[in-house]
């Protein structure tokens, strides 16, 4: 969603017109359902993330600063509500199960039976090698590699300067290279 849109929308919804928040759920949920999974490890504790950082988002949004994107500030409730969830049920990570449809990719459909195979075999490695890893280090790689969010997005999503994301980024695929090596995944 353009960003001159979304402050529209957020005006809307500031002047009290609540219906215009559905855009900006429908445009951030497929991504937030993602880094939601990504982070919760299943899909059912992730939806409920999801919807939940939804609500504090809404809630919140009186104090939104409309010069700042809404995108960075929104995955930055809903990491929050992730850790916040996880900590309370002092839930480890532990990856269940997850529907296709999570990660399914427009590519995804042109691949022949042994590339889908391969790719399917290659997801299911690296999400045990994030099981394996600390929670700094997956978020931080969830984020760039799985979200593809640039290094501005992720210190504002994470409140830290973008040389700490560079920092904390080489440290989590080193950990996670390490991970893949105990499950005895080889490197080229």
């Amino acid at each position: 969603m353009q960003a001159e849109l979304e402050r529209e929308l957020i005006r809307m919804i500031k002047a009290g017109d609540t219906r215009f928040y559905e855009p900006l759920v429908r445009a951030y949920e497929p991504s937030g359902l993602r880094l939601a999974v990504a982070m919760m490890g299943n899909a059912e504790d992730a939806k409920d993330a999801l919807q939940d950082a939804f609500v504090k988002t809404f809630n919140s949004l009186h104090r939104f600063d409309l010069s700042r994107p809404f995108g960075p500030w929104f995955f930055q409730i809903l990491r929050n509500q992730c850790r916040d969830m996880l900590r309370s049920r002092k839930a480890r990570f532990k990856v269940e199960p997850l529907d296709d449809r999570l990660e399914e990719r427009a590519e995804d459909s042109e691949l022949g039976p042994e590339q889908a195979h391969q790719r399917t075999t290659a997801k299911e490695t690296l999400w045990k090698g994030l099981e394996q890893i600390g929670d700094e280090h997956r978020e931080i790689l969830v984020l760039k590699e799985l979200q593809g969010f640039r290094y501005s997005e992720i210190a504002q999503i994470l409140d830290i300067p973008e040389g700490t994301v560079a920092s904390r980024l080489y440290h989590a695929r080193h950990a996670l290279k390490g991970a893949l090596i105990l499950l005895g995944v080889e490197y080229a």
